[in-house]
This record gives C-alpha cells, structure tokens and sequence, in this order.
C-alpha cells in the first residue's frame, strides 16, 4: 500500500480465485499497515465502482505462525476464515517468495490453518489444506439452544421448517439436504437463515443434494456476500455434515457452482480440503479514500 499523507491511496493488489470465488490480495508485510479494512474491502469488493470481488484479503506478519491473513466481505464484516481465501493465500505467499516452503502455517481468526502446497515440476497445481477439527457442540457453531450436536434438528424460518445440520469450521455453517438444488430458492431462503436469531453471529447456508456416496452438488448463501460460486469451508462443513447423517463416506467430492473439492473427514478427525488457486490479474487501484478511514 503506497500511501501519500495529503490523502491519496494507491493500492497495488492481485486478483485470484478459486472456484470463481474470487479476492483482492494485497500484501501488507513491507508497509504495515493498518486501519478501517471493513470500509476498504465495501469499496474494493464493489463490483461496479471498485475491483470487485468476493473479499478482501490481507497478507501480514505473525508472532504465532509463518504469516497471518485477514479477510473481509463485501459488505466490510470479518469473517474468520475462508477456504477458497486460504488457497488462493498459500500460492501467493509461496511463489512471491514471502514463505520459502510449501507446508505453511497460517495464523486465522479460526486459529491456525495449515495449507500445503501441490507441485507438479516446480509448479504449484492445487492446494490440499488441514483445515482442522470440526466444532460440532452448538456452544462452538454458535447457536441458540441446549448444548450437543446440531444434526438434522427441525428449524422454523418464515413459517417453513427445515431439517438443518450445524458445523463450525471456524466459522459457522448451517447445511440443509434438498431434493434438486438447482432449482431451489437459494436467493429467497439463505438470507433468512443466515440472518435467523438462532445464530447469534448469522451463519453461511449450504443447500446440498445427495449425488452418491462419494459425491454431492452444492449451492451457498455466504454470511455477508450472498451467494457465491464456491465456499471452501462450507465444502468441509458440508462433507462434516454428510456423515454426520451417514449419506456419504468420509471422502466425497463436492461439486460447486465453481468447480469440484475434495473434502476428508480422516480419522485424526481433522478435514483435509484440495483444491485449485488461479491468478486472474494485478494492477493498481487509485481512489478516493478518506485518508483517516485507511490509515490509523
């Protein structure tokens, strides 16, 4: 971030996806910097006056880990983690020579995530990520009620009930079994459950349709985006979710508006995520940014 002290902001970014998830990276290690980063991910992530993307992502120093990332929603919340994000991350850092090794531990609002990098001949392929043990307890998700698991329980949302299932990857994940997901009303019924009072912090909705033992079709409503393309962590909670309700095997590929991930739910009881992370562009954004907003 090049930052001039009568008040004009550069911001010299990368644009990446995975999935079609899509976020603006921008590496904050040489300028450290900080300030209102929820101001700034509304006006980057803003498809018609910004960049546009899904989030905002932070690139930083760690006192725990080999590197820290922060990201924001369109919309300027914080949400603690994102799969997708997270892949997208480790490529960056890795071949911009910011981490020298392809194991990487990543300091989270989640706590720490561990992406490794996928090589073919030097060149990084996919992303496989340890994204840790899944928060069953409705204490952890967090959700409204008695303590225990969350599992195909009865939830009313605008005089409708739904069986829902409840996982927190570090971020809370409500997933709801549909006959034919492609034509559900995913626009119409995610932002009500996202924004139910049951879930003190909202939660992302996955709406999942039963392919085969190993396989699954899912749609998301992101808390704070909407719906998007693809969501790593909804992925994870979705394969949690599935066994949870013996519907699949422990391995299952789940086929996103963006693409395929391969989920594991492996008998450390830690979920195991793989998937790709694309460049789209970099360039350098010039706008009219409040200085005191940015910088503190």
């Amino acid at each position: 971030m090049a930052t001039d002290v009568k008040g004009v902001e550069e911001l010299d970014f990368v644009k990446m996806q995975g999935l079609g998830n899509d976020f603006i990276l921008i590496d904050c290690i040489q300028e450290n910097t900080s300030g209102d980063y929820g101001e700034l991910s509304r006006r980057l992530c803003d498809r018609h006056f910004g960049v546009g993307a899904d989030g905002l992502v932070l690139i930083l120093p760690s006192q725990t880990a080999d590197i820290r990332m922060r990201i924001f929603n369109p919309d300027g919340s914080e949400p603690e983690m994102c799969g997708n994000a997270i892949r997208c991350f480790a490529r960056y850092v890795y071949e911009n020579n910011i981490i020298n090794k392809t194991v990487i531990r990543v300091e989270t609002l989640a706590g720490l995530i561990v992406p490794e990098l996928v090589m073919d001949g030097g060149r990084v392929v996919s992303v496989r990520v340890d994204m840790g043990e899944p928060r069953l307890d409705r204490s952890l998700i967090p959700m409204e009620g008695p303590s225990g698991r969350v599992i195909n329980e009865s939830l009313s949302v605008a005089g409708e009930d739904f069986g829902v299932t409840c996982v927190s990857m570090g971020n809370p994940h409500c997933i709801t079994f549909v006959q034919d997901v492609e034509g559900y009303p995913l626009t119409r019924i995610g932002p009500k459950i996202e924004n139910h009072p049951v879930f003190p912090r909202k939660t992302n909705v996955e709406f999942v349709q039963i392919l085969s033992r190993n396989e699954v079709r899912m749609r998301v409503w992101e808390r704070g985006a909407g719906e998007t393309l693809a969501c790593g962590t909804g992925a994870c909670a979705t394969g949690v979710a599935c066994v949870l309700n013996n519907l699949t095997g422990r391995k299952v590929t789940v086929h996103l508006s963006g693409g395929d991930l391969i989920i594991e739910w492996t008998g450390d009881n830690h979920v195991y995520m793989t998937g790709p992370a694309e460049y789209v562009f970099s360039g350098r954004w010039a706008g009219e940014i409040d200085h005191k907003e940015v910088i503190k």
